[in-house]
């Protein structure tokens, strides 16, 4: 069995992780911090989890994780770098599903999140585990990144058209809508449900979090140099993500659809829909999948990728536990074949 520690379990994301690794034939949960909630037993704050998870929280403290094979880290932003470097040192493996690692240019990571870098030694082993690219070097990473959950959906939408090069990288547009829990789990005004019910609305246009680390990601996948204009907006559901891209296509006799089916056709979560599809959020809703669809409208030379995940499974938890799975050698579908939540 492999023991697993998790750091910050009491927001969404870390909720989420302990529903997955509840579920696991091959974990035992050891381990469950929290400075705030320190000696609640965790079904008191989740009573969904009352009979499966039996541990109370405790003080986040190397030596309360030094029994683990693994710690995940599902705190905000900044916690990550202060006790990674330790961790590391006392030979666990670390899966951060914050964003404190994502980043490989230090200096970049500080312009955008307004603190200095304090881990950059640990930041330069880091491995982005988005899979679906990065799976060989997963399964010896000490250190792994979780992307974040719009970049999740993005790049698996822009990723195929990327490689093959048949889009022009220069001028990619990605327009993202997220469910509210992916503010997280924290009392602001405008994220009450009298604010956020029956409205919609765009936010972070002038430049968002997750830009340089999706810009990242597609540089790693295009011959040329990507340029992005992303904006992300607030949708009022719960969880769940529908990232709709546009590219301009530069080889008219791209057969984009096969191009997709191809790429994926060996990917368990990634499920490309027929022809014509519109995939929706509700379709991946509490499970580890990204559902792609691609069309060229009217035959013109713009090509609509749509792409739905659920923020907290396949743009978090749950991708953090396929790394994992391929870390510790494990069949990576192992605990994460739940269908989706309906309706």
């Amino acid at each position: 069995m492999i023991k697993v520690g998790i750091v910050g379990a009491t927001g969404y994301t870390g909720a989420e992780l302990l529903r997955i690794l509840c579920n696991h034939p091959q974990v035992e949960v050891v381990t469950i911090t929290s400075r705030g909630d320190a000696g609640l037993p965790v079904a008191e704050l989740y009573p969904g989890l009352r009979g499966r998870v039996g541990l109370a929280f405790v003080e986040p403290s190397v030596e309360a994780l030094a029994a683990c094979d693994v710690v995940f880290f599902a705190t905000p932003h900044c916690v990550a770098m202060e006790s990674v470097p330790e961790l590391l040192a006392a030979g666990k493996v670390v899966i951060d599903l914050s964003a404190d690692f994502r980043i490989k240019d230090a200096a970049l990571w500080e312009k955008w999140y307004g603190h200095a870098h304090t881990a950059q030694e640990a930041l330069k082993q880091a491995v982005y585990a988005l899979p679906e690219v990065n799976r060989e070097a997963i399964r010896t990473a000490q250190l792994i990144a979780c992307p974040g959950c719009y970049p999740t959906a993005v790049q698996l939408g822009f990723m195929p058209l990327l490689e093959a090069g048949v889009i022009d990288p220069a001028n990619l547009v990605a327009n993202a809508a997220s469910g509210v829990s992916g503010a997280g789990r924290q009392a602001k005004v405008a994220n009450l449900f009298t604010e956020v019910h029956d409205s919609y609305k765009a936010y972070g246009v002038p430049g968002h979090r997750h830009l340089p680390e999706i810009e990242q990601g597609l540089n790693g996948m295009s011959k040329q140099p990507v340029s992005l204009t992303f904006v992300p907006h607030l949708v009022p559901m719960i969880r769940g993500i529908h990232a709709t891209l546009y590219a301009t296509l530069t080889d008219d006799n791209a057969d984009v659809q096969a191009l997709f089916e191809q790429r994926y056709a060996n990917e368990a979560f990634v499920d490309v829909l027929p022809k014509g599809s519109h995939p929706e959020t509700r379709s991946v809703k509490g499970i580890n999948t990204c559902r792609l669809a691609v069309h060229r409208p009217q035959g013109r030379n713009t090509v609509v990728v749509l792409s739905v995940i659920d923020n907290l499974t396949k743009g978090a938890a749950g991708q953090a536990v396929q790394a994992m799975n391929i870390r510790f050698g494990l069949d990576e579908t192992t605990g994460l074949l739940q269908a989706a939540l309906m309706p």
